[in-house]
């Protein structure tokens, strides 16, 4: 038989939880059970590899000790681990005992927490300790308090060498119909590697910095389809829209604020053409804003008005550029 015990405590000297831990290792050993210690705070950079070291277990002892509230964050960090990276199959199949101590107040809620964390990862629980020792020297002064821990060894020693049976427990209810996560099968090496980087500063940084590059990355991807898909749009609009007049000829460069390339549009009589790139020479130059050529899609706004009120600057031949609004007639097609 083994058991292993994970220490949450800090190691202070007098640590109550620490005696307790010792005289149960001891009895333990008596009873010839090989017994492994993980003290937590000494191996806090791999924590989430120890539940791998559960599937050797026949039991396990969660011990803690309360200095202010609560368990303690390794032994918090140990039981996250067991939920995100354990083996939930061996667990189901493994007994444990808490053990908590307190210097101040709490030492039942501790041991309720640890029971009840147990259960939900479908533990089997143990009868474990508790109780408020303000100074490790009590033990020694009192036979009956260190009957009381062997006592408890040996009970969990029958416990788990006789496979006794625990009735259901509304925790490993609540675990299978809404606490379902997906075991992480991994090896103690991909584990290992795992603990490095979770622990390693600068490596979470770097994914961060890889993370906002890449939804910067596709922002940018899809806001240039998107203005690919108006650009497409506005090609399609002054298609529509088009009314030719015979013998007309001209060349029109629109550069409209926040796209990379002008529109160019090119008119021959019947014929007609638009594309986004250079022109050479156009017949008229015009600069405009997004809104501007929304006002003139939409009827709201003429060519000639936006440049007469400032909305629109242009370059070259001013009749050229008031034809424009003879052949394309947005107020044709009703929005």
């Amino acid at each position: 038989m083994k058991i292993n015990i994970y220490y949450g405590g800090r190691g202070l000297l007098g640590d109550p939880t620490l005696y307790v831990i010792n005289r149960m290792q001891m009895v333990l050993e008596e009873l010839h059970v090989t017994v492994e210690r993980f003290n937590l705070y000494e191996l806090r950079n791999t924590i989430t590899t120890l539940p791998q070291t559960i599937k050797s277990a026949d039991g396990i002892i969660l011990a803690s000790t309360v200095e202010w509230f609560g368990i303690g964050g390794y032994m918090y960090q140990f039981l996250d681990a067991c939920w995100l990276y354990g083996d939930k199959e061996k667990i189901a199949a493994t007994y444990m005992c808490p053990i908590v101590m307190s210097t101040t107040y709490g030492e039942r809620e501790g041991k309720l927490a640890l029971t009840g964390a147990w259960e939900i990862l479908g533990g089997l629980p143990c009868s474990g300790i508790c109780g408020y020792i303000a100074d490790a020297s009590i033990f020694e002064d009192n036979e009956e308090y260190i009957k009381i821990i062997e006592k408890k060894a040996e009970n969990m020693y029958r416990t788990i060498n006789q496979k006794m049976v625990c009735l259901p427990a509304s925790n490993q209810a609540v675990k299978q119909k809404i606490a379902i996560t997906k075991n992480t099968d991994l090896t103690p090496q991909e584990s290992e590697q795992l603990s490095q980087y979770a622990s390693d500063d600068s490596y979470v940084k770097r994914q961060k910095e890889d993370i906002q590059e890449l939804t910067s990355l596709f922002r940018n991807l899809m806001g240039e389809a998107e203005q690919e898909e108006r650009e497409d749009d506005l090609i399609r609009e002054f298609r529509e829209h088009f009314v030719p007049q015979a013998g007309f000829r001209a060349v029109y460069r629109i550069m409209v604020d926040g796209k990379k390339k002008p529109f160019i549009i090119e008119v021959d009589g019947p014929g007609h053409n638009y594309y986004y790139g250079n022109a050479d020479d156009p017949d008229v130059e015009i600069q405009m804003s997004r809104e501007a050529m929304d006002d003139i899609l939409f009827a709201r706004m003429t060519f000639q008005r936006a440049f007469m009120s400032g909305a629109m600057k242009m370059k070259g031949d001013f009749r050229v550029l008031r034809t424009l609004d003879q052949i394309f007639d947005f107020q044709k097609k009703e929005r």
